[in-house]
């Protein structure tokens, strides 16, 4: 009953008891919903007797005295099975294992945005929604080898097939299973092995392809065009530019605001920080020269970019304007380009190491030292790849 009190604990037998009768009246009903219910108040009646809930399997492992023991302190049938642990362990389907994982995982929300929540949310939706249409709703404990292998044959001819789905969209799917599965079979102590349930479903993925950056010549030539983004709104058409000569996320740009847009100093400058939502590692809290386009952009929105604040919409917003008017300097080109072509200025630049990493946000290798370049010497160095 959680508590050393005798009077605190007779206090709340009732609603164990209640609880209890409740649970076998929904069995005999025939209602398998409540056997959670059922599970706890068993669980709760052993210990109000002083015992842990044991199932029946571990129970008749027990020394004869504790066996014995834990049988005489029972004073009817509702406890005798409570203690003897034949109250059956609720079965867990696919579709409870996650909603008893969103809980089990409030450690991994700390600090999310409303919109990161929902971005971590969805493939863990998508991958138990893709698993229930292939092989259904069953329980954890009797899923076997052959489901996972119709669920991969499945995902093989999505890959293989018309489709031509990337294996790491599929691959996605089996590692978000195994972490909430893991997740609920060590927090429910089902006992299933899962790393042999899942093991060696991935698919190779091989060479990884990354976007391209964009040439400094289509920046200048295309993108910067006084006509080039005219029919983008406002808001999106000032994250592009802003993108242009500081490199930052697209979702970093967004949540700015008028305390992380800072035109006032000496250096007009962007900071990058957990403001409302996480940022992607404690190496993206930065500081970014805001010069040329970038500049004039943030000018036009000093207050940040309200339309896209924690939302999603942009990146699509952007490439499918990119498709429909030619901006792309290749099909594999995207909004994100503008990122990698920033990075790859600043290495034909020969800006040194640590400040490229620094600006980008990205881990360094090895140790390192002091705070970087300041924002002054930053904004000397891009001066001259800037647009």
């Amino acid at each position: 009953m959680h508590t050393d009190s005798r009077e605190a604990a007779l206090g709340k037998w009732k609603g164990v008891w209640d609880n209890l009768v409740e649970g076998w009246e929904a069995k005999l009903a025939g209602d398998t919903v409540d056997a959670e219910k059922r599970h706890a108040a068993a669980v709760e009646l052993a210990q109000l007797r002083g015992f842990r809930y044991l199932p029946i399997c571990d129970v008749l492992q027990l020394p004869t005295e504790k066996f014995v023991a834990r049988l005489e302190t029972a004073k009817d049938v509702h406890e005798t099975k409570a203690l003897a642990g034949t109250v059956p362990t609720p079965k867990i389907t696919v579709t409870k294992a996650l909603e008893d994982f969103w809980p089990a995982s409030r450690d991994m929300l700390i600090d999310k945005s409303p919109n990161q929540i929902r971005l971590w949310k969805n493939p863990r939706k998508k991958a138990v929604k893709n698993f229930k249409m292939v092989v259904g709703d069953k329980p954890l404990d009797e899923i076997n080898r052959d489901d996972m292998l119709d669920f991969r044959e499945w995902w093989m001819e999505r890959v293989a097939g018309e489709e031509g789905l990337k294996p790491g969209t599929a691959n996605k799917d089996f590692t978000h299973l195994r972490g909430v599965w893991g997740k609920i079979n060590e927090l429910k102590r089902l006992g299933i092995d899962i790393d042999a349930l899942l093991a060696g479903l991935s698919f190779a993925e091989g060479e990884q392809r990354t976007r391209p950056p964009f040439s400094s010549d289509w920046i200048k030539k295309r993108l910067l065009d006084p006509k080039a983004l005219a029919g983008l709104n406002t808001e999106a058409r000032c994250v592009v530019l802003v993108m242009v000569n500081t490199g930052a996320r697209p979702s970093e740009i967004t949540t700015l605001n008028d305390t992380t847009i800072d035109l006032t100093s000496a250096v007009p400058h962007i900071k990058i920080r957990p403001d409302g939502r996480m940022v992607k590692s404690p190496r993206a809290k930065r500081e970014i020269p805001l010069l040329g386009v970038s500049l004039e952009a943030a000018k036009q929105c000093p207050k940040g970019f309200s339309r896209y604040f924690d939302k999603p919409g942009l990146s699509g917003t952007v490439n499918a304007y990119f498709s429909d008017n030619g901006l792309r300097e290749t099909p594999e080109h995207s909004f994100y380009s503008l990122r990698h072509s920033f990075e790859d200025r600043m290495l034909a630049a020969g800006i040194d190491y640590r400040i490229r990493k620094d600006l980008m946000g990205h881990r360094l290798n090895g140790e390192h030292y002091g705070d970087g370049a300041s924002l002054d010497q930053a904004a000397t160095l891009l001066k001259p790849i800037s647009f």
